[in-house]
C-alpha cells in the first residue's frame, strides 16, 4: 500500500456503505497512486460499483472518508470532480445527438469555452479514431465505438483520474483488446486509471496493481504477478461428477503428479488471479 498522500490519486479510510442491513462496502482501505492503472477485481455484487459511485460523488458513504486528487469527495464534491472523468458501466451517451454534439455538451457542463471545446474535440476524435464519425448520430455507432465515445467524453475536461466501471462489458474479444490499447494510451498520457472488472484476463493484461474485493472488503492486493504467485505456479482442474475442482501447486512436477494420481480427467495450466480468489473465498470471480 502506498503511503504518501502527495502520490495518491485515490484514498479511502474506513469507508463503509450500508443499504439497510446490507453492508455493500465494509471498512474499505484504498491507496491508489497517480501513476497507476489500478484494477478493482471481483464478481458482480462484490461492492465494486458502489465504491466507484462513492468515489465519483454520486453516492454518500455511511461512514469513513474518500479522497480523490487529495480532495474529500463528501466535503468538497465540486472540487473533487474537477480532477475526475467517469465512464459508467452502462453506455449513457445521448443517442439523438451526433458524436461531436455529445462532446460539446460535456465540455459546456464543465465550463469550457468554445475555442477550448473545439480544440479538445478535434484532439479526442483523432485519438479515438472517430474523426470520420464526427457528424454521425450516436445511435448509429457500433458497440465498440459507443464505448470509445463514452471514454473520450469523460476526457473532455482533461481529468487527472479516469474511473472506468466494467469498461469492456458486452464487447467481443477483438473490441475488448482494442479498448485495452486505448486505456494504455490514456494512461501513458499521464492519467491515473481506476477500473473495475470481473474479467481475469483484463486485470492481468492492464493493471499495474490489483485489489481483489469480496463482500465489500479487499482480501488481497498487489501486482498481478505477486498475487498469482500466492496461489502457486501451476493449477490442476479436475472434473469429478460433472464438477470442476481446482488445486494449486508450487511446481509443474507436483501438479503433474497430482493429476496423474487423481484418476480423473483434468487440465494442467499456469495459475491466474481467479485461482487466488477461489482459494480465499471458495467461489469464482466470473459469476
Amino acid at each position: 500500500m502506498l503511503n504518501s498522500s502527495n502520490e495518491l490519486a485515490v484514498e479511502t479510510r474506513g469507508l463503509v456503505k450500508e443499504f439497510g442491513k446490507l453492508r455493500a462496502v465494509d471498512t474499505l482501505e484504498l491507496s491508489v497512486g497517480r501513476d497507476e492503472i489500478y484494477g478493482f477485481l471481483g464478481p458482480n455484487g462484490a461492492g465494486k460499483t458502489t465504491t466507484i459511485r462513492i468515489l465519483t460523488g454520486t453516492s454518500r458513504p455511511t461512514s469513513g472518508r474518500a479522497l480523490v486528487g487529495g480532495v474529500d469527495i463528501v466535503k468538497d464534491p465540486v472540487g473533487a470532480k474537477r480532477h475526475i472523468g467517469v465512464v459508467s458501466q452502462h453506455i449513457n451517451i445521448d443517442a439523438d445527438l451526433t458524436v461531436a454534439e455529445n462532446l460539446h455538451l460535456h465540455g459546456l457542463l464543465h465550463g469550457m469555452d468554445k475555442p477550448s471545446r473545439l480544440k479538445r474535440i478535434r484532439e479526442l476524435l483523432e485519438f479515438a479514431d472517430l474523426a470520420d464519425r464526427e457528424r454521425s448520430l450516436a445511435r448509429t455507432l457500433s458497440g465498440g465505438m459507443k464505448r470509445k465515445l463514452t471514454i473520450i467524453r469523460a476526457l473532455m475536461h482533461e481529468p487527472r483520474i479516469l474511473f472506468l466501471d466494467e469498461p469492456t462489458t458486452g464487447l467481443d474479444a477483438a473490441s475488448r483488446r482494442r479498448m485495452w490499447e486505448l486505456v494504455r494510451t490514456i494512461h501513458e498520457g499521464g492519467v491515473c486509471v481506476f477500473l473495475t472488472t470481473h474479467y481475469i484476463e483484463e486485470a492481468e493484461a492492464l493493471c499495474s496493481r490489483v485489489g481483489i474485493i469480496h463482500k465489500g472488503s479487499i482480501i488481497a492486493e498487489g501486482t498481478p504477478e505477486e498475487l498469482i504467485k500466492k496461489s502457486g505456479e501451476y493449477a490442476v482442474d479436475v472434473v469429478d461428477d460433472g464438477r470442476t475442482e481446482t488445486s494449486c501447486f508450487p511446481s509443474r512436477e507436483a501438479a503433474a503428479e497430482f493429476l496423474e494420481s487423481s484418476g480423473h480427467a483434468g487440465r494442467l495450466r499456469p495459475t491466474n488471479l481467479e485461482d487466488l480468489f477461489l482459494q480465499e473465498t471458495g467461489r469464482r470471480v466470473h459469476l
